[in-house]
């Protein structure tokens, strides 16, 4: 598989969302500015309702911020209609939810197609399918359902799902929460191994610290506001 043209650096600029709760207004992001480097593994730190995975929502344009801006490739994503939005999802986010989502009545090769089932699976994605299961050490389980998978396995699954399209931008919220630290630890692996083949940025929300490594990017956040945006060691 070609990796894909490395994705510009992502501009985020003075970015909010609230929510209406009743009468309650809940402010999840407060102006938030920063950069998110092209090509780089960044990761998203900080304590729960910390606005982390609001974040991850808004850049992936799963929702619309309520003020400011997310500049992808020379587009404000924020601005795109829906239609447009929805082809910037489709062709290029791949998304790794902590769930993992799989359908459970699909085999592991089948949850991999399951998002191009409606438009017809031609022979080279089928191949190109069958590869990213190999690659995730797969290749014995393809024909397996998720509940004859362990959690790790599942997620590698859902890994080779988000892949599979060669996104030019990666979107985990929590993808090892719901695993042991050694299998989160392989996931990860497979996460940056993955990452370099294709060439797209990554984008990873975690409680766990223990994952990053040197050359990460790592962006805290606090009460809907930027703390750092740092490297290792800075």
């Amino acid at each position: 598989m070609n990796k894909p043209t490395p994705i510009p650096a992502i501009e985020i600029e003075e970015l909010t969302k609230e929510f209406t709760i009743g009468s309650t207004t809940v402010r999840a992001l407060r102006g938030v500015t920063t950069t998110v480097s092209g090509g780089s593994f960044q990761f998203v730190l900080g304590p729960s309702g910390s606005g982390k995975s609001t974040l991850l929502y808004l850049l992936g344009a799963l929702d619309r911020p309520t003020t400011g801006s997310i500049t992808i490739d020379g587009r404000k994503i924020n601005e795109l209609s829906r239609d447009d939005q929805d082809r910037f999802r489709r062709h290029e986010v791949g998304f790794v939810f902590q769930s993992f989502n799989l359908l459970g009545n699909l085999t592991a090769i089948e949850n991999v197609l399951a998002p191009f089932l409606p438009i017809g699976v031609s022979a080279d994605l089928r191949q190109q399918a069958d590869h990213l299961i190999e690659q995730v050490g797969l290749g014995d389980r393809r024909h397996h359902r998720p509940r004859e998978l362990s959690g790790g396995e599942q997620q590698r699954v859902a890994i080779a799902r988000a892949l599979l399209k060669q996104p030019k931008l990666v979107l985990a919220d929590e993808p090892t929460g719901e695993l042991d630290h050694k299998t989160g630890g392989e996931v990860m692996g497979y996460l940056r191994r993955l990452r370099e083949e294709q060439g797209a940025t990554v984008v990873v929300v975690t409680h766990d610290e223990s994952y990053i490594e040197p050359g990460d990017k790592i962006l805290r956040l606090l009460d809907g506001e930027v703390v750092s945006n740092t490297q290792p060691g800075e």
